[in-house]
């Protein structure tokens, strides 16, 4: 005679389908494995899609227009029905008179940026770490990274409106002391240090989280051996941080590296005009007259060879930086 248990139990599963005996992987075809796997990761993909579909439609995509640049190229004939010129447009860019105009512009307004730009969050962040009072240190924390929420158009205008020479603090003060006011977006001299401060005042505080992450990973047992030995702050800052973010240096300044002909074309269009065009024109900017020419008809294919030129170049120094990075990454630097 059948138990209580026994009766439920076989209410239970009455009318249920047997379990079919899990399949072992190894036996699974292709197509099966990649259903499985599809259920219980489709959220996942759900989620990835829409940065997948601007990938293709923004990034991908357009790649295929890049035969402009050996076209003279009409919007009202279409890719397949413009002239085919070939090389023409890159001989032309070689002979232009302006290249190496562009190409030092480029590389001057890069190099600034490196020099000044890089150093700065290392520093900030080594003197941010020694901080001990904690409210201290998030407020100067958040404090110097909230300018990278800031938009460049914004930025731009704050600058405009403290170096204004008609009632600009700056000017202000130059005039209290007995100087004239200056015109500091007009002056090809003072572009490159405006370019170079503003990137600096906008994104140093992003690079310092990155470094104090690094520092946050440190051994702390270094320090108390350090402490033992007799050093004070500045030694074991010198001796013990230092080295220990070496590596998390090393890479940034690769990734740096192989930024070199990359500027902020927002900041540099929102801040040039004619009159600076001699230290101020780079090759993006040049690039974004000739395909955008608020008079005339633009010339697309001209612009589109030279983008091209700019980022052929600019992927043979990403290769280089990847190289380097594989065979320094296990190298103390310091």
């Amino acid at each position: 005679m059948a138990t209580i248990t026994e009766v439920i139990t076989t209410k239970k599963t009455a009318g249920r389908r047997p379990k079919r005996p899990a399949v072992p992987r190894r036996q699974m075809s292709t197509r099966q494995r990649f259903v499985r796997h599809l259920r219980r990761t489709w959220i996942l993909y759900m989620i990835l899609a829409p940065g997948l579909i601007h990938l293709a439609v923004f990034k991908i995509a357009p790649i295929g227009a890049i035969v402009i640049a050996f076209q003279k190229y009409s919007p009202f004939q279409g890719i397949l029905g413009s002239e085919w010129v070939g090389v023409d447009n890159f001989v032309q860019f070689f002979e232009d008179p302006l290249l190496w105009r562009l190409v030092s512009n480029t590389i001057i307004l890069a190099v600034l940026s490196l020099a000044v730009g890089f150093p700065i969050p290392i520093i900030f962040a080594l003197f941010l770490n020694e901080v001990r009072t904690t409210w201290v240190r998030k407020t100067v924390q958040t404090s110097s990274f909230l300018p990278y929420f800031i938009s460049t158009a914004v930025i731009v205008s704050i600058m405009f409106t403290l170096l204004n020479p008609r009632g600009g603090l700056v000017n202000q003060v130059i005039e209290f002391f007995g100087g004239e006011s200056i015109f500091f977006f007009a002056d090809p001299d003072w572009f490159r240090p405006l370019y170079v401060f503003m990137g600096v005042w906008q994104g140093f505080g992003y690079t310092t989280i990155i470094y104090l992450a690094a520092m946050a990973a440190i051994d702390p047992a270094l320090y108390e051996a350090a402490e033992i030995d007799g050093a004070n702050r500045w030694h074991r800052m010198w001796h013990v941080t230092l080295p220990s973010i070496s590596h998390m240096i090393v890479t940034m300044f690769i990734l740096n590296i192989g930024q070199i002909l990359s500027v902020d074309l927002d900041r540099i269009l929102l801040t040039y005009r004619p009159a600076t065009y001699e230290t101020a024109d780079v090759i993006a900017t040049y690039v974004y007259r000739l395909a955008f020419a608020p008079s005339g008809f633009p010339n697309y294919s001209y612009g589109a060879a030279v983008g091209l030129v700019q980022g052929v170049i600019a992927l043979v120094l990403i290769v280089l930086a990847n190289k380097a990075a594989k065979r320094f990454s296990e190298t103390r630097v310091f």
